[in-house]
């Protein structure tokens, strides 16, 4: 099993979804705080370790010519610092180099508009993965469904590591 790490960076929480690229599944995913990450993502990149991950994606901030505030720039600082110790833990493989994604990439790919907002990202992945299931794919805690503990950020960050497994195996939805 090829696994896949995506990144949705914040400038105090990031969430992510690591990925099983084969089937699009996701195995672990999450919003924590950016400390916590970026030890998960040392421990994912380091090769040899039990939960080594070879491939990697982070969304990467594009300009739109509008002012931004602080916390843009430090969501770039956060950025640099998970593809920095990605590189550094990874022994300089250059397989591992992580792959910096703009947004409008995702939206592109997944609802062929880079109008599309969250909300139609998540149905275009609930169509894909979880059509006609009740509950849109979440499922209960009983019996989770492939979405089952997905909320606001993850979605962005499961899109990411959809849209580059699909980039990687050349499919286009």
């Amino acid at each position: 099993m090829t696994m896949l790490l995506a990144i949705d960076p914040g400038d105090k929480d990031s969430a992510y979804a690591l990925i099983d690229v084969e089937t699009r599944r996701p195995i672990e995913f999450g919003k924590v705080d950016n400390d916590s990450l970026l030890f998960r993502v040392i421990a994912w990149s380091t090769p040899g370790a039990p939960n080594s991950v070879p491939l990697m994606a982070i969304e990467m901030i594009s300009s739109y010519g509008m002012p931004v505030g602080k916390e843009v720039f430090e969501t770039c600082v956060w950025i640099g610092r998970f593809q920095q110790v990605a590189l550094t833990f990874s022994s300089g493989l250059t397989a591992f180099s992580p792959v910096l994604v703009y947004r409008r990439d995702v939206k592109l790919h997944h609802c062929r508009t880079t109008k599309a907002t969250d909300a139609n990202i998540s149905r275009a992945l609930k169509d894909r993965f979880a059509p006609g299931v009740s509950n849109h794919g979440k499922g209960t805690k009983a019996q989770p469904g492939w979405f089952y503990g997905f909320s606001a950020d993850v979605w962005q960050a499961y899109a990411l590591a959809v849209q580059q497994a699909d980039v990687l195996e050349g499919y286009q939805p």
